[in-house]
């Protein structure tokens, strides 16, 4: 099965959870939703209950037969953190992650405080990668649960950035996302708001990747920032 990704910022999706509920300001016009309605009337089995919290077991061991390494964002379509998502099967997709060490994993949450929570009961093996979205100052929050995340690569999904981020404190965070939103009824991104996120990254030493400008035609806006484009990544050892 075939699960490669137009995400800029990584190669593959991996989906053994599907479906979500909204819980911040970001979540407003979520992208992953108007997805699962359209997948939903294709008939694809696995989003037979729309966008209702849905796990998949028959997914799980999918990374195992990718032999290729790759980066492999985690939930593209839902949250592994969500309360719905129990705990065992939280450690069998970290069980499946562990395993697959050729590839790297992104698992990136909203809900902060829960991965705080269950983060003593599972693996955290070099090749996971941890992150939460912080679209605006009201979920800045989040940082400070991250860092108490014992994972060895942690970063920041800013997107959709709603708001600027003051005081943005990036000890203990390994990369930074930024970009704007996108698609029907997409909210506004102010230039000066991504200029202090880099400005930021560039003081601390942190990679910082751009995404994209958005708006309700993203491929007209583009993903330059000063005439380029921002790609950086972490720098990591050859798996």
């Amino acid at each position: 099965m075939a699960c490669s990704s137009v995400i800029e910022w990584t190669d593959a999706t991996w989906n053994p959870v599907t479906g979500c509920s909204k819980v911040s300001s970001g979540c407003l016009n979520c992208y992953a939703e108007r997805m699962a309605r359209r997948l939903k009337a294709m008939g694809n089995p696995n989003y037979a209950n729309g966008f209702r919290v849905s796990f998949h077991e028959h997914m799980l061991d999918l990374p195992l037969r990718w032999k290729s390494p790759r980066m492999i964002f985690v939930n593209s379509m839902g949250d592994l953190f969500h309360e719905e998502v129990p705990l065992w099967f939280i450690q069998q997709v970290f069980s499946v992650m562990n395993k697959a060490s050729w590839h790297r994993f992104q698992v990136l949450t909203k809900r902060s405080e829960r991965l705080v929570q269950l983060s003593p009961h599972l693996e955290w093996t070099h090749n996971i990668w941890i992150g939460v979205t912080v679209e605006d100052s009201e979920t800045l929050h989040r940082v400070k649960h991250l860092v108490a995340v014992p994972a060895h690569t942690r970063f920041l999904s800013c997107e959709p950035l709603l708001s600027a981020l003051p005081n943005l404190d990036l000890t203990g965070i390994d990369w930074v996302i930024v970009g704007g939103e996108s698609g029907p009824g997409a909210r506004p991104m102010n230039k000066e708001w991504v200029y202090d996120i880099r400005e930021a990254c560039l003081r601390c030493g942190v990679p910082f990747f751009f995404k994209q400008w958005g708006g309700t035609n993203k491929k007209k806006t583009g993903r330059l920032l000063d005439g380029r484009t921002w790609d950086e990544v972490p720098a990591v050892s050859a798996l």
